[in-house]
């Protein structure tokens, strides 16, 4: 008689149920752990109408790659939004970073302003987590040495010495229109940093400043800072300041008939559309140097189309937030992997090439990316045109201004 033991019936249907199970698409496939981002921005507050710019500028680029399938080289791995909110407040920022490590945080982008970037991007530091800066114009904030910190643009030291260049070169062609400039600043490391550069470059274009004025923030009425500039005589004011101090203090040089050959910022926090939209005659031939989108570009024009489809305004936090998610987005890509370490060293190594703003390829030095650049806009009635550099120019500039009737 055989040994043989053949299989029972029961058994054949179990192994036949199990194969069909087992087979069944995407069974073992599962699908990969998300990938979360941590958005830290002032959405309530003082900053409250950038930091909500800059979220909005970061969901959809997390929308556009989850839709295109995720990160392909991690199985389709998707973004997922940690949303968090400093409240327009250092402190807050630093609790929101920890909130997010106990939550499973793969990065973090944000924060709009230095004053927060500062003590996050350190409070991130001790996860050795990677840190994207979004706005923060400080460049303070990737000369400590933080091994997990990047800029995609470029800070207030490049973005002066940019703005010297091209503002020289405009005044030059005016004959030298503009001899004398009175710097106004908020109070922060931003207005501050930024103003001191200011003041000791002018001169090499042949431009004296009379004074130097700083403000708190906030500040609710500028009458006397007006009359002190009306005073002074200036032929250039020259501001740096943040959203709401940023349109009041033009608002009222206006309304106080202070006339000069310009006024002219360095990333001037309310140099924007809503600034157009809402006050045109208060915008008009006003100059800034600034983040902005490459005009030439179809993909920027599109991203504007789309975000004015939805009643909004492409604000330049709108796209350097878009963009520094596309670059780290770029970066899990090449490295495979979440993992902190490797998608640091893919960041530091990036030469991702953000075609949308006027830049060159990505290169990072110390955590800056040296291919960055900003350019200098001068706003109409109706919208706002880039003037320098010529490649990307769209208008040429009016310098001086009009005066005014």
């Amino acid at each position: 008689m055989s040994s043989t033991r053949h299989p029972s019936r029961r058994l054949i249907l179990q192994a036949g149920a199990a194969s069909a199970v087992l087979g069944a698409p995407g069974f073992l496939l599962a699908q990969p752990a998300p990938v979360k981002v941590g958005l830290i921005h002032p959405v309530s507050g003082g900053l409250a109408y950038s930091g909500g710019q800059s979220r909005m500028g970061a969901q959809m680029a997390i929308d556009e790659v989850n839709a295109a399938g995720g990160i392909k080289s991690m199985g389709g791995a998707k973004l997922e939004a940690l949303l968090g909110d400093s409240q327009s407040r250092p402190e807050v920022g630093v609790s929101e970073v920890e909130r997010m490590q106990a939550e499973g945080v793969a990065a973090y982008l944000g924060t709009f302003a230095s004053g927060i970037a500062l003590p996050t991007t350190q409070a991130a530091a001790k996860y050795n987590t990677p840190f994207l800066i979004d706005v923060g114009a400080s460049d303070l904030i990737v000369s400590r040495g933080l091994k997990n910190v990047f800029r995609l643009k470029p800070g207030f030291g490049k973005c002066v010495d940019d703005a010297i260049v091209a503002l020289g070169e405009i005044n030059q062609a005016a004959h030298g229109a503009a001899k004398t400039a009175v710097l106004v600043h908020e109070e922060s490391e931003f207005g501050t940093g930024t103003a001191k550069l200011l003041a000791s470059k002018l001169p090499s274009i042949n431009i004296q400043p009379l004074e130097i004025i700083k403000h708190a923030n906030p500040t609710r009425d500028f009458s006397n800072v007006a009359l002190r500039i009306k005073g002074l005589k200036p032929d250039l004011v020259i501001m740096s300041n943040y959203q709401n101090e940023y349109v009041l203090l033009a608002r009222t040089l206006r309304q106080q008939k202070v006339d000069v050959a310009a006024m002219f910022s360095v990333l001037g926090g309310g140099f924007n559309f809503k600034l157009v939209k809402e006050q045109p005659d208060v915008a008009e031939y006003m100059m800034d140097f600034n983040h902005w989108y490459n005009p030439k570009s179809a993909k920027a024009v599109e991203m504007r189309k789309q975000v004015e489809a939805k009643g909004g305004l492409f604000t330049f936090e709108v796209y350097l937030s878009y963009n520094s998610i596309m670059l780290y987005a770029d970066a899990l890509q090449r490295a495979g992997s979440a993992d902190k370490e490797k998608a640091i060293a893919a960041i530091a190594s990036s030469t991702w090439f953000p075609t949308m703003m006027p830049y060159g390829p990505t290169k990072f030095v110390n955590g800056q990316n040296e291919g960055g650049r900003a350019a200098l806009l001068q706003a109409t009635k109706t919208d706002i045109d880039v003037v320098w550099p010529t490649e990307f120019a769209s208008a040429k500039p009016i310098f001086p201004r009009p005066k005014m009737g």
